[in-house]
C-alpha cells in the first residue's frame, strides 16, 4: 500500500481534524451512530455506496477482490468508487463499480495550495451531492476518512492504521481488525479484512481483469504495423519504475530481448511508460531493432496487448499486476531479498528477489522467462 498520502495541505487538514475530533464526535454523540451494533447485518441493505479507493496503480490492482466482494455482498446497491486517475481505468474495466470519481492526487498534492484547497472542497461538495447512504474506506488516511465523514453517509466503515486513520470517524460495528502493517500479510488479504464485519469471508483473492474488445482491436493495429502479428511468441519487457532504484539496468534488458531472439524466435515487445518516455531515444539505440515499441498506451489498451504475450518481465511496478491480472505469465524483478505484502498474484509467475536489482543476472532471468515460454507452449500443444 502507498504511504503518500492524498492531501498534505495542512492549511486544510489542520482546522478539519479539529472540528473532526470535537463537533464531529458531539455529532455522532447526539445522532445516535456511534453504536450501530444493533443493526443485524441481515437486513443491512445500503442503496449508494461509496467506496474510497485511493492508492497507486497496483494497489487498486489489488483492492479488486475486495471490490469484487463488495458487488456480490450488495448486488442491488449503486457502487461509486473514488479514486486517483491512474486507478480509475482498473475499476471501470472491472466491472464492480457502477460509476467513478476521479481524483488527481499529485496535482492536489503538488499543485498551488489555495487551487488544491478549492479542488479539494468540490470533492467534497461533489460527494455530499450523491446522498450516500454508506462508506467504505479501504485505505484509510486521516483525510480520507475526513472525506468520508463530511460525504453525510449515516454508515462508515473505514480500514483501522494506527497513526494515519481517524477511527473515531467510523461508526460501523462491529470494527474491522487493526491493521497492523504486517509484512507478512498481503495487501490484497488486508483489504478483505477491512470487509469482515460485512459478513464476507473467505473470498477468492487473485484479482480478475478482463480486457475489452476495442482495445485489443486497437493494439491488433499496432501490431500490424509493426509486422508483429505473424506468429512468433510475443515477450512483453516493462524497463520503468517508480522509483530508479527499482529499475533493472537498460543495458541488461536489452541484452535479455537479444538472448530470446536469437535462441527462442521471439518477438520482444518494449512497453514505455509515461514515467519512462524521456527514455525511448536510449531505449531505441540500445534494443534490437526487431523489437516493438509501444508508447502512449492507456490503461486499458496496456492491459489488452499484455493479454497478447507469451510473458511479460518487468521490475516491480503496477503494469505487473495488470499483466497477472489479466493472466499473462509474469516474471517479476524485485529489489529486496524477501517476499513483501505488495508481490503479485497471478497464477503463473515466477519472482526473483536480490538486495541489488542491477545485480539480477541476465542469465537467470532468461532462463527463467523460457522456463515460462516452454510450459505456455506445453499447455498450447496439449490443448490442439
Amino acid at each position: 500500500m502507498s504511504t503518500a498520502s492524498l492531501f498534505t495541505t495542512e492549511e486544510l487538514l489542520i482546522p478539519l481534524c479539529s472540528f473532526a475530533r470535537g463537533a464531529g464526535r458531539s455529532y455522532l454523540n447526539r445522532s445516535g451512530l456511534s453504536n450501530p451494533s444493533e443493526k443485524n447485518l441481515v437486513t443491512f441493505n445500503p442503496h449508494n455506496i461509496l467506496v474510497i479507493d485511493f492508492g497507486q496503480l497496483g494497489d487498486v490492482v489489488m483492492s479488486l477482490p475486495a471490490l469484487r466482494a463488495i458487488r456480490a455482498r450488495f448486488s442491488h446497491a449503486r457502487i461509486t468508487v473514488i479514486v486517483g486517475r491512474p486507478g480509475a481505468e482498473i475499476i471501470d474495466m472491472s466491472g464492480y463499480a457502477d460509476a467513478t470519481i476521479e481524483v488527481d492526487r499529485v496535482e492536489l498534492r503538488d499543485g498551488f495550495k489555495p487551487l488544491s484547497i478549492l479542488r479539494i472542497f468540490q470533492v467534497v461538495k461533489d460527494v455530499r451531492r450523491r446522498n450516500f447512504d454508506f462508506v467504505i474506506d479501504l485505505h484509510s488516511f486521516s483525510e480520507t476518512n475526513l472525506l468520508g465523514y463530511f460525504s453525510g453517509a449515516p454508515k462508515r466503515l473505514f480500514s483501522r492504521r494506527p497513526g494515519r486513520s481517524l477511527d473515531f470517524l467510523a461508526n460501523f460495528k462491529p470494527k474491522p481488525a487493526v491493521d497492523k502493517n504486517d509484512p507478512g500479510q498481503h495487501l490484497i488479504d488486508r483489504y478483505l479484512d477491512v470487509l469482515v464485519p460485512l459478513g464476507i469471508k473467505d473470498q477468492p483473492r487473485v484479482p480478475r481483469l478482463a480486457t475489452r474488445a476495442e482495445d485489443g482491436r486497437s493494439i491488433d493495429r499496432m501490431l500490424r504495423k509493426a509486422k508483429a502479428d505473424i506468429g512468433a511468441p510475443l515477450v512483453g519487457l516493462f524497463p520503468g519504475a517508480g522509483h530508479p532504484g527499482r529499475c533493472w539496468p537498460l543495458e541488461q534488458f536489452a541484452e535479455l530481448a537479444d538472448f530470446l531472439i536469437r535462441n527462442d524466435g521471439v518477438r520482444p515487445i518494449i512497453f514505455v511508460g509515461p514515467e519512462e518516455r524521456h527514455l525511448a531515444p536510449q531505449m531505441r539505440a540500445i534494443f534490437p531493432a526487431t523489437c516493438v515499441m509501444l508508447e502512449k498506451l492507456s490503461i486499458s489498451q496496456l492491459a489488452a496487448a499484455q493479454a497478447r504475450l507469451a510473458v511479460f518481465v518487468s521490475n516491480d511496478t503496477g503494469p505487473v499486476h495488470i499483466a497477472a491480472a489479466v493472466g499473462t505469465p509474469i516474471v517479476v524483478l524485485i529489489d529486496l531479498p524477501r517476499p513483501h505484502a505488495y508481490v503479485p498474484t497471478g497464477a503463473s509467475q515466477r519472482l526473483i528477489f536480490s538486495e541489488s536489482i542491477a545485480r539480477i543476472d541476465v542469465e537467470q532471468v532468461y532462463a527463467t522467462t523460457r522456463e515460462l515460454l516452454g510450459a505456455g507452449r506445453t499447455e498450447t500443444l496439449f490443448a490442439s
